[in-house]
């Protein structure tokens, strides 16, 4: 199977973007990933799912609380960089029950690791939410499609 062309195909679906966001060894660290999707509302689980070469999947592993941070179109700048782009100069974070969570961010999501499933060569990881916040401002989301950043305005150009 040509995976160029699947990678082309799974990008027909159109996502929202998120910073996986976790503290580990005293440092706080980051991850773009926008294969994020609610699973139960009782009890409150949620999915991501990380390449298993990633070092946010490694972290994740060990256990512990993480964050989803849900961005705004204007985080794009955030996205880039933690999906290895480094452009930011000043990145904030704010502790909301001891993770570090993007300020500015539409939606936060606090969550503890409840499984971990291999699936090739990513897993899943389900986490049980613990905290949940979002931005009142009625800002736009940041959105990913075909390959792209999209804005809601435009989804559909």
């Amino acid at each position: 199977m040509d995976r160029n062309a699947l990678r082309s195909t799974f990008g027909r679906f159109a996502t929202g973007v998120t910073i996986v966001s976790c503290e580990s060894g005293g440092d706080v660290h980051g991850m773009t990933a926008n294969s994020f999707t609610s699973v139960s509302l009782d009890p409150a689980l949620v999915l991501v799912s990380l390449g298993n070469r990633t070092r946010m999947a490694e972290m994740l592993r060990d256990g512990g609380d993480f964050g989803l941070n849900i961005l705004s179109a204007a985080q794009q700048g955030l996205s880039n960089h933690f999906a290895g782009r480094p452009g930011e100069d000043r990145i904030v974070f704010t502790p909301i029950m001891g993770v570090p969570m993007i300020a500015g961010a539409l939606a936060h999501l606090v969550c503890r690791l409840r499984d971990v499933w291999p699936a090739g060569d990513h897993s899943l990881f389900v986490g049980e939410v613990l905290h949940h916040a979002q931005d009142d401002a009625g800002a736009a989301p940041l959105l990913f499609y075909g390959g792209a950043y999209r804005h809601l305005d435009q989804a559909f150009a």
